[in-house]
């Protein structure tokens, strides 16, 4: 998950049941450099370009994996980078629906790969044994499992970190508990409190907290909802009506109204308002850390766990989420395809991936193996969030619907004063207009 989070359409472009005619033809060998007799070509498609430090970092990969399969298997790889609305990529992969060019391989956005499951794009993978999937965080096979089916590695893995100001924090005499012990809503109301005398002296806000459009509100805040007891689809992904709706949601967002209502956070958005000292906390991806050392290093910060439910029993609930590979529905070798889908997602990839782009891996030894991940008292800190507690977000083939409706439903009721009811039935009406295709 990139600090510039895009919005997704891809549900609503996706062409269920269209049939293609067929692979399109592989190259013969001798005709790419490296390609020899008797190897099987792989094709793959990632979503970046090729000239960045993402794409480098692809590219290097699909060599070494050449390099260590060679005289078997030879990965050919194509870079599809994605406009500023999220489409081009996505693009391709909708006409290649149609066309049957689909590639042997193809990079998923963790929250769609149910969407690519249902609509047959991808297609479970084959030998992935239970010591290969030992390797990867249990967000990572959680989200590209469907049907308890396995469809997906993440090559990378994120994760959201509840920032504080340290001296704000000291000036008003809270100390933050241990990541086992997270605050609870009602105990953060009242850290909430002491602190707002704190930054109203400085006319800030305890928290620097917002609702963009797009992937962010979801992201960041449906662990509000997670640990409060309540979820946003059902278990298969098919149904929302008494989910989405539910009470337990509604006193999830009638919290939120709180937050409002106390003067906890401004009803718009102030650029650098936690950089600049003006507030106490701020839930924000990961590369805060770096934002904050490199731009504002007068900021003392630090990381508080994730705060829950008055009622949480310690399952996960935390962010996490971020780019994975597949194998294509159309892939003539699955051995072959699944064999580089678990090169790329693997160990050597993870780790050239946070060399190359800060992006953190997906696997306990890739994260093991980076003293940031063990030694530094914030990284630290957002790598034992993960893998103990990190949830995906919700897997449902209508997931783009199900994101701008929770987005909308936070703007409209904490924002703009609406009926939580009457937006979270409106949010469930939009919801299902788009999930009969799946359900009748």
């Amino acid at each position: 998950m990139k600090k510039k989070i895009l919005s997704f359409a891809l549900a609503g472009s996706l062409m269920l049941g269209l049939t293609g005619c067929g692979h399109k033809s592989d190259p013969k060998p001798g005709s790419k450099k490296g390609y020899d007799e008797g190897e099987q070509y792989v094709s793959i498609w990632v979503h970046s370009i090729e000239d960045t430090d993402e794409g480098r970092a692809y590219r290097q990969s699909v060599n070494a994996f050449n390099k260590k399969y060679n005289g078997k298997y030879f990965a050919d790889i194509e870079f599809i980078p994605r406009n500023d609305s999220g489409g081009g990529y996505t693009d391709k992969i909708n006409a290649s629906v149609m066309s049957g060019g689909l590639p042997d391989v193809l990079t998923v956005d963790g929250p769609n790969i149910s969407s690519y499951a249902h609509n047959n794009i991808i297609a479970p993978l084959v030998d992935v044994t239970k010591s290969d999937k030992d390797q990867y965080l249990k967000s990572i096979i959680e989200q590209g499992t469907v049907d308890r089916k396995l469809y997906a590695l993440g090559a990378m893995e994120s994760s959201v970190g509840l920032y504080y100001n340290k001296d704000i924090l000291d000036k008003a005499g809270v100390s933050v508990p241990d990541q086992d012990h997270p605050w609870t809503f009602s105990e953060f109301l009242n850290v909430l409190e002491k602190v707002k005398k704190v930054t109203d002296q400085n006319k800030g806000y305890p928290l620097d907290m917002t609702f963009p459009t797009g992937e962010a509100t979801i992201y960041y805040y449906a662990p509000f909802f997670w640990s409060n007891g309540g979820d946003l689809v059902s278990k298969d992904g098919l149904k929302v009506d008494g989910i989405f709706n539910s009470e337990k949601n509604k006193e999830t967002v009638e919290y939120f109204k709180k937050l409002r209502d106390n003067g906890y956070m401004s009803k718009v958005a102030i650029a650098n308002l936690f950089e600049e000292g003006r507030a106490a906390f701020k839930f924000d991806g990961a590369w805060e850390v770096n934002t904050v050392r490199t731009q504002y290093k007068k900021l003392k910060l630090g990381i508080a766990p994730y705060i829950v439910g008055d009622s949480w029993n310690h399952t996960p609930y935390t962010p996490t989420g971020s780019w994975a590979f597949a194998m294509s529905s159309k892939a003539k070798n699955k051995v072959a395809a699944s064999t580089l889908v678990k090169y790329m997602s693997g160990e050597e990839s993870g780790l050239r991936l946070y060399k190359m782009t800060k992006s953190f891996p997906s696997t306990y030894k890739a994260f093991e193996s980076v003293p940031d991940f063990t030694e530094d008292p914030l990284y630290s800190k957002l790598y034992y969030q993960l893998k103990t507690y990190g949830h995906p977000r919700p897997k449902t083939p209508v997931y783009p619907q199900v994101s701008t409706s929770f987005q909308q439903v936070l703007e409209n009721t904490v924002l703009s004063g609406e009926d939580v009811k009457t937006q979270q039935n409106r949010a469930v009406e939009r919801i299902n207009a788009k999930m009969k295709r799946y359900t009748m």
